[in-house]
C-alpha cells in the first residue's frame, strides 16, 4: 500500500465509531474496573489518571518492597520510531511507585539489539535515572535461573531473568505496536524479554508459547504504551512513517484483558492474533470485553 493510502486508511480508522475506537464507546463503569482505557493526553496524564482509576500505585507497591518494571528495550531506535516504550511512560511509573513507598525500582530488558545501545537510544536509560530508579542488564545467561511452566503445552520450563524471581511486584509496560511473526506486541509477547531462551520459541509455535508462559507469569499490574503506535514493520519499524499518534494507555491487572483490548485499539478482533486467543482458551485471562467493567477516560 502506498504510504499516502496507508495514512488515509488510518486516519479513518481513528474516527469516531470505527473498529479502532469502539474500545471507548461504552458507559462509565463504577467501582475498580478491569480494564481501564485512556485517550487524548501525555503519556503521563494518561498514566497518572489511569493508575488513579484502578486505585492508585498503592494497591500494587507498598512500603519497602522492591520493584521490577518490565518495559520494552528490544531496539537500538529513538523514541519517535515507537519501536520501544516511551520513556516518559516508564518514568512516570518509577516515580509513582517510588512515592509509594518503594525501596527500589528496577528496570531491565533482554534486549534483540545490542543492550547499551538500546538502553540509551530508547531514552529509557535517562528516564529511570531522572526518576530514581536502577537499570539492570539482561544480556548474560547467568542473570536468569531455570523455572516450570506446569500448565504449558510445549513451552514446559524456561529461564527467567532472577529479578524478576526475586522482587515483590512486577509491573509488564510494553508498547503496542506490530510485529511479522505474532501480529502484535503487546503485554504478553513482551514477557519474552525477562526469559534468557527465546530463540526456542519461534521454532516451537511461537503462538502456544507465548501463552504457555503467560499461564505461569501473570504481572501485578500490566501498562500498555499506545501513545505513539507502530502500525506496520514491527517489531523494529522503518521510519516514522509506520507511526500513528493514538495518545493512548490500557491498565489492568490481567494480560488477556490488556492484549485483547490493545488488539482492538490496533483494529483487530482479539481472536484473530493466535496468543491471545489461545491464552483465553487456556484460561489464562479474560477476553471477553464485553463482559468485562471498563473504566473509559478521554482527557
Amino acid at each position: 500500500m502506498q504510504r499516502r493510502t496507508f495514512l488515509k486508511a488510518l486516519s479513518a480508522g481513528l474516527a469516531l465509531g470505527s473498529p479502532i475506537n469502539r474500545l471507548y464507546a461504552g458507559e462509565a463503569t463504577a467501582g475498580v474496573p478491569d480494564l481501564v482505557a485512556v485517550k487524548n493526553g501525555d503519556p503521563e496524564a494518561l498514566f497518572d489518571q489511569g493508575i488513579a482509576a484502578l486505585g492508585g500505585m498503592g494497591r500494587f507497591v507498598k512500603k519497602g518492597q522492591t520493584v521490577v518494571v518490565k518495559p520494552n528495550i528490544g531496539w537500538n531506535a529513538p523514541p519517535e520510531r515507537a519501536a520501544n516504550t516511551n520513556p516518559r511512560l516508564v518514568r512516570r511509573i518509577i516515580e509513582h511507585c517510588l512515592q509509594a513507598g518503594a525501596k527500589q525500582v528496577y528496570v531491565f530488558d533482554h534486549t534483540c539489539d545490542a543492550w547499551r545501545d538500546s538502553y540509551r537510544t530508547s531514552g529509557i536509560e535517562q528516564a529511570v535515572k531522572d526518576a530514581g530508579g536502577k537499570l539492570a542488564p539482561g544480556n548474560s545467561e547467568s542473570y536468569f535461573q531455570t523455572v516450570a511452566v506446569a500448565k504449558g503445552q510445549r513451552l514446559r520450563a524456561v529461564k527467567e531473568h532472577e529479578l524478576i524471581l526475586q522482587s515483590d511486584v512486577f509491573i509488564n509496560a510494553p508498547v503496542l505496536k506490530s510485529h511479522g511473526g505474532a501480529r502484535l506486541t503487546v503485554a504478553m509477547k513482551n514477557l519474552m524479554g525477562i526469559v534468557w531462551d527465546r530463540g526456542e520459541w519461534h521454532a516451537n509455535d511461537l503462538h502456544q508459547c507465548i501463552a504457555d508462559f503467560a499461564s505461569y507469569r501473570k504481572p501485578d499490574l500490566n501498562v500498555v504504551d499506545a501513545y505513539n503506535v507502530m502500525m506496520r514493520h514491527g517489531p523494529r519499524g522503518v521510519s516514522t512513517a509506520d507511526v500513528v499518534n493514538m495518545q493512548s494507555q490500557l491498565l489492568s491487572t490481567d494480560l488477556v484483558t490488556a492484549d485483547a483490548a490493545a488488539a482492538r485499539l490496533f483494529g483487530l478482533e482479539p481472536d484473530t492474533v493466535g496468543y491471545i486467543r489461545l491464552a483465553s482458551e487456556m484460561g489464562v485471562g479474560r477476553g471477553d470485553l464485553e463482559n468485562l467493567a471498563i473504566r473509559r477516560i478521554v482527557l
